[in-house]
């Protein structure tokens, strides 16, 4: 199985503020993520930032796309991204639409499976138009009434899809080897490392507990 992928997510609103993180993070990591809030508030420039000031990591840009999704994705990766989110729920035609955006610039699309009712067939779905990557997603709200993505990582890990998974969902020290060891492709991580006093410390020892893994 190859090594799993290291995704930081960068959730502040503050330009300058994300990009610090990402400075302290980005030896330790191997995807930084411009999160939903993030790059809503901040745009393409960030993305450009990013990619100027880190060009040895992936840029995600999480843009959780609903509609229009050849048009909205395009200038993301024109930008600099390397990856951009789309969601399940949005339906087949914008999924398909930031598959084709994706291929145009050589790069990836990941599906986010938020909130789909039927998240096994839309990993089908997904795979089936080119997607590369499927996200298995527990958001924060649903974090907060307790869920978390393991029991979605276990069935979509089960379909054997020829498509990388990435988990997002609370994801720590104490939980991030049973998430590699269950099948997943890029562990996402937030407030484990940006929480932490040395956010570097901590995005370093979550590599090493990816390693051992």
């Amino acid at each position: 199985m190859a090594r799993a992928l290291i995704q930081m997510a960068l959730d502040s609103l503050d330009f300058n503020d994300t990009v610090g993180l990402a400075t302290q993070v980005a030896p330790h990591v191997d995807i930084l993520e411009i999160g939903t809030p993030c790059i809503k508030h901040n745009g393409v420039r960030l993305v450009q930032e990013l990619r100027r000031k880190f060009p040895n990591n992936l840029i995600l840009v999480d843009l959780k796309t609903m509609d229009a999704g050849e048009y909205e994705a395009a200038p993301f990766y024109a930008a600099g991204g390397d990856i951009c989110t789309v969601l399940g729920v949005s339906g087949n035609a914008t999924m398909a639409g930031v598959v084709k955006a994706a291929n145009a610039n050589n790069s990836e699309a990941q599906i986010d499976l938020i909130n789909v009712p039927n998240k096994a067939q839309c990993a089908r779905e997904a795979a089936k138009m080119g997607a590369q990557i499927v996200g298995v997603h527990t958001g924060l709200d649903a974090q907060a009434a307790g869920q978390t993505p393991f029991a979605d990582l276990q069935s979509i890990a089960a379909l054997n899809l020829p498509v990388r998974i990435s988990v997002a969902g609370g994801i720590n020290q104490s939980t991030v080897q049973q998430v590699v060891q269950a099948g997943a492709g890029i562990v996402v991580v937030g407030a484990a490392i940006y929480s932490a006093p040395s956010p570097g410390d901590a995005a370093r020892e979550i590599r090493q507990l990816v390693e051992a893994a």
